[in-house]
């Protein structure tokens, strides 16, 4: 959950995201042969060749994705893509020798209002929804691009029997308005996509199950926001974080410098330094400015000093004193970030049961603090479940490093989805994958 700048810009994140529409290495099942692809049209959807592992096929900037049951990820335009286009109406080729049918997925489209913004969504339903049937609203990261037709989360719910409702936020996709990263504002989109997601259920399916919000990365600050408002039973976090904006860059610049092998007495510079770019970001760059001045001349020439991203606090280091009087930070500022909020107190005041999902080693959120915080909260009665999965990065990414700390994505952990499911139905129990509860 990360409350970054715009993918686009070559520049560090400042916040959780840009982590949905990522593409994996293209990679096979286990013991799968590679095949040159069918040059064919796609379909988006979710398509089985028996009762239990499934594809979803997704829309991408490459084409289409494809998105196994188990995590395996793909293009099926690359020539080592296992699952191509082109086996007839409705169906896929897998491994070039099974066709996998394409599964009658109920999928309603709608627009709807939130703040005089028009916002597109879709109610999307297994075969069989009833007035039974989990129903779940998905508040995703920081990323601009849309999620209709694109994202692998909802398919991967609702090959699971979970109903889902998409929306593009608003200034992405279909839908309207600017693109915002204001927590608050995303917080009343998604209260009002809940209203809506629920007003489509019981019109098409008689109602709905369980209700709840899944939040992603950035979305794990949005979903608690929107809760109580929502009327929700539940939410699920995956890679999220319970700390501020600024202690999240903080993290991420300490975990920074230690991975480089510096020693505390660096990181302890590095801490100096984000605490003084939280200053200037959130006082509208006035308290800090001399303390940054000094800083960049005390220590602009040490190697480490250019090695900081952070969030933020690269970018800032890397800027004039001059200009941030002057101008500011233009890509952030017109994001519309809301330094104030405090996601323990939000967390606090939520009494319906929470799930939090973690990777391991994510450099973009990390999760010491967030646990410190939520074994906290739990001590004072919160009904919190926790799971970490190992050798993971933010998104839910297994990875190779390379000898340069560069890292590599090569599918969604094993057990991910099934644990976000069963949440959904009310019940975690037995492993899911390698991950641990805590």
């Amino acid at each position: 959950m990360r409350l970054s700048f715009p993918c686009a810009l070559a520049v560090a994140a400042l916040t959780i995201g840009c982590t949905a529409m990522a593409r994996a290495t293209p990679s096979g099942p286990e013991g799968a042969a590679s095949m040159a692809p069918v040059a064919a049209a796609c379909e988006t959807g979710i398509f089985r060749k028996d009762g239990a592992s499934f594809i979803a096929i997704t829309r991408s900037n490459k084409g289409y994705d494809y998105s196994f049951s188990d995590g395996t990820l793909g293009n099926a335009n690359d020539a080592s893509a296992v699952v191509a286009c082109g086996a007839g109406a409705g169906a896929v080729r897998v491994r070039g020798q099974d066709n996998w049918a394409k599964v009658a997925v109920a999928e309603t489209n709608t627009v709807f209002v939130s703040d005089g913004v028009m916002l597109a969504g879709r109610l999307m339903a297994p075969p069989g929804a009833d007035a039974h049937t989990p129903l779940v609203v998905i508040a995703h990261g920081s990323e601009e691009g849309g999620w209709i037709d694109r994202a692998r989360d909802p398919y991967q719910m609702v090959g699971r029997g979970i109903a889902v409702f998409v929306y593009d936020k608003r200034g992405t996709g279909l839908s309207k308005g600017a693109y915002t990263q204001n927590l608050p504002q995303l917080g009343n989109d998604l209260v009002a996509a809940a209203q809506e997601a629920k007003r489509l259920a019981r019109d098409q399916y008689g109602g709905y199950g369980r209700f709840g919000l899944f939040g992603l990365s950035q979305g794990g600050w949005v979903a608690p926001l929107a809760a109580v408002r929502a009327k929700a039973e539940f939410i699920g976090i995956g890679y999220g974080l319970a700390v501020d904006i600024a202690e999240q860059d903080a993290a991420q610049v300490s975990l920074e410098l230690r991975e480089r092998g510096l020693g505390e007495d660096v990181v302890a510079k590095g801490r100096m330094l984000s605490d003084t770019t939280a200053r200037l970001v959130k006082s509208g760059y006035k308290d800090g400015v001399d303390e940054l001045a000094a800083a960049q001349a005390q220590f602009g020439k040490e190697r480490w000093f250019a090695r900081i991203k952070g969030g933020y606090t690269g970018v800032v280091l890397g800027m004039s004193v001059d200009d941030l009087r002057n101008r500011g930070i233009p890509h952030l500022d017109k994001l519309g970030v809301d330094w104030s909020l405090e996601p323990v107190q939000i967390l606090a005041g939520i009494d319906i049961p929470q799930l939090w999902a973690f990777a391991g080693e994510d450099r973009q959120a990390p999760i010491a603090l967030t646990l410190e915080r939520l074994s906290a909260l739990r001590k004072q009665g919160k009904d919190i479940s926790i799971y970490i999965f190992p050798d993971t990065e933010h998104g839910m990414w297994n990875y190779v490093q390379a000898a340069d700390l560069s890292r590599k994505h090569t599918r969604i952990a094993a057990g991910f989805y099934d644990l976000m499911a069963d949440w959904a139905r009310g019940g975690v129990e037995g492993r899911y994958g390698k991950a641990e509860r805590r």
